[in-house]
């Protein structure tokens, strides 16, 4: 039970700071920053691809695709998820703005390489693509391709690095400069910057604390007021973030020195999340305590089940009708999973 009960402090420690990161980054679909770059072999081995051409840009799908031969389902890895919005942006001309959400939706179909091919794959992009009117879909077709080019070289600059860790902070640095080049020979300087300002101004912080860290001149104060300094260089959003993630840090001990006392917590919550983002985690926790009655109440049935000298596959139906009664949706999942560590 102890078992039980820290996984549920830890979901529900995951799902408030979804909370907090969702006020942060409102966004939907996968995370970029997860993508990995395209190979030669996942470029060159979609159907398609012999002979001469079996060696090329990967850009060369683009614009070549038949969007009415896609399979009505999504690859599995998709299933049950929404496409990002916010990325269909144009100007007054007609033009495309590019927005890291242009990012996300090439990422969210990208991230199903291996399930499908590249081919498939940005035939299912342009079929959102075709939301747009020109000049717009122009602009959108010709950053995709150069995207998908600028991945594959991605991959190559990579793998010249080798699997060795890098402890060195000149090296590190050096790559993170020439990995920023290389975005901005593929990707025009609006691009680049929409699409990676984020995660570069995070590799930025990054550094510069190993080097703070590293400083061995520094006073223990210094250090101090140089990490803020460093902080205070980043983005709004991400320090905003930063912040939040210290306070939620700080609203665990306190739930649990007021677990006793909710309206000193209610009170406490408000001041330090703010009225909006304070329901949203009295909701949590609302819905944290839910489940713990039920899961308690499926729990002491269960045991009722196993006590009872069913026979195996017997009691397994029996279990699993239980936990249909005591569950729905998500929850079921939840339950089940919690029982596969039983």
């Amino acid at each position: 039970m102890k078992v039980l009960s820290w996984l549920a402090t830890a979901l529900l420690l995951i799902i408030a700071a979804m909370v907090i990161f969702a006020f942060a980054f409102p966004r939907s679909g996968t995370d970029p920053g997860a993508a990995q770059p395209i190979s030669h072999k996942q470029a060159d081995r979609s159907p398609g691809a012999s002979g001469s051409d079996s060696i090329g840009r990967p850009s060369r799908w683009v614009g070549q695709s038949d969007a009415a031969v896609l399979p009505d389902t999504l690859p599995v890895s998709l299933s049950g998820t929404s496409v990002p919005s916010g990325w269909a942006r144009v100007d007054s001309n007609g033009n495309l703005i590019p927005t890291p959400s242009l990012r996300q939706l090439f990422e969210y179909y990208l991230s199903a390489m291996g399930e499908e091919s590249l081919q498939r794959l940005v035939a299912r992009i342009e079929q959102e693509l075709e939301r747009l009117g020109q000049p717009a879909r122009s602009d959108a077709l010709h950053i995709l391709g150069n995207y998908l080019d600028y991945k594959l070289a991605l991959g190559d600059l990579e793998a010249s690095y080798g699997r060795d860790p890098v402890d060195n902070l000149r090296e590190t640095e050096r790559r993170m400069q020439e990995i920023q080049g290389l975005r901005r020979t593929w990707l025009d300087a609006d691009t680049a910057q929409a699409f990676f300002a984020r995660e570069e101004a995070l590799d930025r912080f990054q550094l510069e604390q190993r080097r703070i860290a590293d400083d061995d001149t520094l006073t223990e104060e210094q250090r101090a007021q140089a990490l803020a300094d460093a902080e205070r260089a980043l983005p709004a959003p991400l320090r905003r973030a930063r912040e939040d993630t210290r306070r939620f840090a700080e609203y665990e001990q306190v739930r649990k020195d007021l677990a006793d006392n909710p309206e000193a917590l209610e009170a406490w919550r408000e001041e330090a999340f703010g009225a909006e983002l304070s329901q949203q985690l009295a909701k949590v926790e609302a819905r944290q305590k839910a489940w713990d009655q039920r899961w308690q109440a499926y729990r002491e049935e269960r045991q009722a089940l196993e006590r009872a000298g069913l026979a195996a596959p017997e009691r397994q139906v029996a279990i699993e009708a239980l936990r249909d009664r005591y569950f729905t949706g998500p929850d079921r999942i939840r339950a089940r999973a919690l029982d596969s560590l039983q």
